[in-house]
């Protein structure tokens, strides 16, 4: 495990929600992205190459965008709450994305169409732009959007219903009653 996430652990605490947060964050850094895609003409490119109009091709996009972004939350947990170092993850990954995406599953799914020249720089670099958005905004939306402690504690998973279990619950634990 990476250092970095040793003092607290990796995987997010049930209080919180990676998914929704990377989603929302997600929807947000895509607008600055498709910006970009605009100023490079890919959104036209990719437009033809998905043959939808360009209105449906920034549906999807944001659509993928939204659950690219949940992944992201999910995937690098606790860590892309970091705020020091979460720009660098989100760039990672859409890096990530852009390779697999925009240079792997895109000439496949169209029949070996891609964007090339500035519209495929445009796709590179909006991608860019979308991760380092997604990185700096995962840390600062995931406090608002935690659960609160009267609903979290209710949880199995936290309070004294972790601590504690019911042991009519749990038939494997010795000394437990069975439920009949």
């Amino acid at each position: 495990m990476v250092s970095l996430l040793s003092a607290h652990g990796y995987d997010p605490g049930p209080t919180q929600r990676p998914l929704l947060v990377g989603a929302l964050c997600g929807v947000a850094a895509a607008i600055p992205a498709v910006g970009i895609l605009w100023l490079f003409g890919s959104i036209l490119v990719e437009a033809r190459i998905l043959h939808l109009g360009v209105t449906a091709t920034l549906a999807a996009g944001f659509a993928t965008m939204a659950m690219a972004g949940a992944i992201y939350g999910r995937a690098f947990g606790r860590a892309a709450n970091d705020k020091r170092g979460g720009w660098l993850f989100g760039m990672a990954y859409a890096f990530s994305l852009w390779a697999a995406g925009a240079v792997f599953v895109l000439p496949i799914a169209s029949g070996g169409d891609a964007p090339a020249g500035i519209a495929a720089v445009g796709v590179f670099v909006s991608l860019l732009v979308w991760g380092f958005g997604l990185g700096l905004l995962v840390p600062i939306v995931q406090p608002h959007l935690h659960e609160g402690l009267e609903t979290g504690s209710k949880v199995a998973a936290v309070g004294p219903r972790a601590a504690a279990p019911d042991k009519q619950r749990d038939p494997r634990r010795p000394g437990s009653k069975q439920k009949s």
